[in-house]
């Protein structure tokens, strides 16, 4: 299937290429105001192409990903935004450890005003230096779009474990933290806005800061110095050094309200408490996380044990432990320090920006 407008009824499209479109899709798709993301190939010469044919380089063809947005919850300069900052610009040969020209990164522009912002963002990014090199993305009339093969939509939903490992290890995310720190994000935001407004109706609440937290929400985590300046010690030693916290002597242990637990870093959300048991433990335990790309798995040799530690998915906080011996159909327990979390309650949510988990405790 192919698509080539810009324009759907009240929906509103946009085309961007930033490496891995397993990635991509999964950026765009936390951001309030998106309808949907569609992994995908454009750019090339050769109509419905398939998987194999992109890799080989030969069809010219990008990896890329059509969002579908509805312009009164977000403008397509939010889009752009979010866009910048979870690739490397610079880089002209791929993105991260994915090489090879189906990897570039690009804008495909679907009119004039879509172009002019693309343009004019590109333009404030690279006066920013953030980078060594010159930015090297390519802003493009968006053509054809071919959608990719069933089993890449929504693969970081679909194969969670998989994905996580695939983001963990393409550095990724260890290069968006080094480069957007919570002064670099703020500062492009800032010269975005003062040159073109809100670029649409509305402003996400990604952009704002929430008290408690050292990072807005959907944010790139901050650097080490705003961390340190903006966590407790201890929060800032569960969090950054792998620590742990005493066992029911913690927060959130024996928490009971109704609500959802985000990443006391970014603001990301994590767990709810329709998810949340006593296993006895000390530590506040969880069934499964709200949704799997949330948290990512990794290997843990320390202190002479191996062990499955869990992490942020986008500020890669140190969390704690999962192990299989939970209750429930999945079988599994996650051990969390309450340090790495911050306790939202039901009745805060749509205050704080998190309405869209109302329907987690059955309110539409």
């Amino acid at each position: 299937m192919s698509h080539v407008s810009g324009k759907i009824g009240h929906e509103a499209i946009a085309t961007f290429a930033g490496g891995c479109f397993w990635c991509t899709e999964s950026d765009f798709e936390k951001e309030p105001g998106v309808i949907s993301v569609v992994s995908g190939y454009t750019g090339g010469t050769k109509a419905d192409p398939t998987y194999e044919e992109v890799c080989s380089g030969k069809t010219g063809h990008y990896e890329a990903v059509e969002v579908r947005y509805d312009p009164a919850v977000v403008g397509y300069l939010r889009l752009l935004e979010l866009f910048w900052m979870h690739i490397d610009a610079a880089d002209q040969g791929g993105q991260f450890f994915d090489r090879g020209s189906q990897y570039r990164s690009a804008i495909f522009y679907h009119d004039e005003e879509q172009r002019r912002l693309a343009e004019g963002s590109r333009r404030i990014l690279d006066s920013m230096k953030l980078y060594d090199r010159p930015v090297a993305t390519r802003i493009l009339p968006a053509g054809r779009f071919w959608e990719a093969e069933d089993y890449h939509q929504g693969y970081y939903m679909t194969c969670p474990a998989q994905y996580g490992r695939y983001r963990a290890g393409s550095g990724r995310d260890r290069f968006l933290g080094s480069v957007w720190d919570g002064d670099a994000a703020k500062r492009f935001g800032t010269l975005l806005r003062e040159e073109f407004g809100s670029g649409g109706p509305a402003e996400s609440e990604a952009e704002h800061g929430r008290p408690g937290s050292a990072g807005p929400r959907s944010a790139i985590k901050p650097d080490e110095a705003t961390l340190k300046r903006t966590l407790t010690p201890l929060q800032f030693e569960v969090t950054q050094r792998c620590g742990t916290e005493p066992p029911f002597g913690n927060e959130y242990w024996n928490e009971k309200r109704e609500g959802i637990y985000v990443d006391v870093v970014t603001g990301e959300p994590l767990f709810s408490s329709t998810d949340k048991y006593d296993s006895g433990s000390g530590w506040p335990s969880f069934t499964r996380p709200i949704e799997p790309e949330s948290v990512i798995e990794k290997v843990d040799g320390s202190h002479g044990m191996v062990r499955t530690e869990v992490r942020s998915g986008r500020g890669d906080s140190h969390l704690g432990h999962v192990f299989p011996d939970g209750p429930g159909p999945g079988g599994m327990r996650y051990c969390i320090n309450s340090a790495a979390l911050r306790f939202i309650p039901r009745e805060d949510l749509e205050r704080e920006g998190y309405g869209e988990y109302l329907s987690l405790f059955g309110e539409k």
